[in-house]
This record gives C-alpha cells, sequence and structure tokens, in this order.
C-alpha cells in the first residue's frame, strides 16, 4: 500500500514539475518570438498555461484544489447578496462620509497651520 502511494507520489511530483517547465517553456518562447504577432504569442502562451493547469489538476493536490473550489462556488451561491438599491445607498453614504472627514481634515489642518503661523510669528 506503500509503495503504491509512493509511486502515485513521484508520479504527482514529475507531473507538476512538467507543468512548471511548460510554464517556464511558455514565458521564454512568448520572449523569444517577440518579433511575431502578439497576438499569437499570447494565444501560445495562454495554450502552454492551459495545457500545464491541465497536467497539473491530474495530481493528488490539483484534484484537491478542483474540489475546494467547487465547494467554494457552491458557498459563494448560497451567499445573499445585497439588492442594487442597498448597493447604491451603501455606495452613497460611503461617499457623503469621506467628504464628511475630508472636509473635517482640511479644517484641522488649516487652523492647525493657522495656530502654528500665529504661534512662530
Amino acid at each position: 500500500m506503500s509503495e503504491q502511494s509512493e509511486q502515485t507520489g513521484v508520479l504527482d511530483t514529475v507531473k507538476l514539475a512538467v507543468a512548471v517547465a511548460l510554464l517556464i517553456a511558455g514565458v521564454m518562447g512568448f520572449y523569444w518570438f517577440q518579433d511575431e504577432s502578439t497576438l499569437i504569442r499570447v494565444l501560445g502562451l495562454l495554450a502552454v498555461v492551459g495545457v500545464a493547469i491541465g497536467i497539473a489538476m491530474t495530481t493528488a493536490k490539483g484534484s484537491q484544489l478542483a474540489g475546494f473550489m467547487g465547494n467554494a462556488r457552491t458557498e459563494v451561491r448560497k451567499m445573499v447578496w445585497p439588492t442594487r438599491v442597498e448597493t447604491t445607498q451603501t455606495t452613497l453614504i460611503v461617499i457623503a462620509v469621506v467628504i464628511l472627514v475630508g472636509i473635517m481634515l482640511w479644517l484641522l489642518d488649516m487652523f492647525l497651520g493657522w495656530g502654528i503661523s500665529r504661534f512662530i510669528g
């Protein structure tokens, strides 16, 4: 049983190393072919990143990550999001408070500047 898990662990390590090597090669290729069209270079880089992610997702850690992402998506769906009216009202309150605090700080700065200039002479 432990021999099987060791073999799987080694295979996962090799897969992750291949994925990282692909990412490095993709970035290097992006800059190596700088005379080519940017669109072609970006599409090539995205293809390499997609293949690297695909390889990484076949590992044990990759499947754990996929499960975690699925659970996170389920939790996001369970959330109760504020309505548009609530969002607008909250945004306006935040803007008003920021303006009010800005005015208070400006007045404080003005009075402190006035006081220090009177004190210094």
